[in-house]
């Protein structure tokens, strides 16, 4: 049983390597990344994600410089997803009703550009996709007042430090105060 447990093991990193990676990524900023990560940790073909900092010109900054408004980076979450699983339409209705994307530069009691509502896309289908999306959502009357949010290629990102990774799930939370 041991060999063949060996052999399966094998054959599974043959398949593996053999099949290159399929995922693909998404970046989101909508608030308090506590919130946000939260918010799609447990959606159907996201694979994984990861807070961090993106869109600024400092390179390399701590979670202390972010929040001093100066370095130009939003808290965001960058996520792997599996697009024969989840399409990232879907994945902006997600971002979509999470937050309030007709506030600038604020979500609940958080205040700064640093908790804009941005999409940082990848792709140039990302890009249509996102544009589509925000036009139908303005056009719905969900919003009365206007989407703010930017729609912005994605740039370098920098993972933000370890305790706040999963930070609402080490705390046994679902959810912040920033997040509706």
């Amino acid at each position: 049983m041991g060999a063949s447990k060996k052999q399966d093991n094998t054959f599974q990193a043959a398949r593996s390597a053999s099949q290159p990676d399929k995922n693909e990524k998404a970046t989101f900023a909508a608030g308090c990344f506590w919130g946000v990560e939260a918010a799609f940790a447990h959606v159907e073909g996201v694979v994984s994600s990861v807070v961090g900092y993106t869109g600024g010109h400092t390179e390399n900054p701590t979670y202390q410089e972010v929040c001093t408004d100066k370095t130009g980076h939003a808290e965001a979450v960058q996520i792997a997803f599996d697009p024969s699983r989840i399409s990232y339409d879907q994945l902006l209705k997600v971002f979509w009703g999470i937050h309030d994307p007709t506030t600038l530069n604020r979500q609940g009691p958080d205040v700064g550009s640093q908790y804009r509502s941005a999409i940082f896309y990848h792709t140039p289908q990302q890009k249509a996709t996102a544009e589509l999306s925000k036009q139908k959502l303005q056009r719905s009357g969900r919003f009365t007042k206007p989407i703010v949010t930017e729609i912005t290629p994605a740039s370098k990102f920098y993972r933000a430090e370890e305790y706040h990774q999963r930070y609402l799930e080490k705390r046994g939370e679902t959810s912040c105060s920033s997040t509706p």
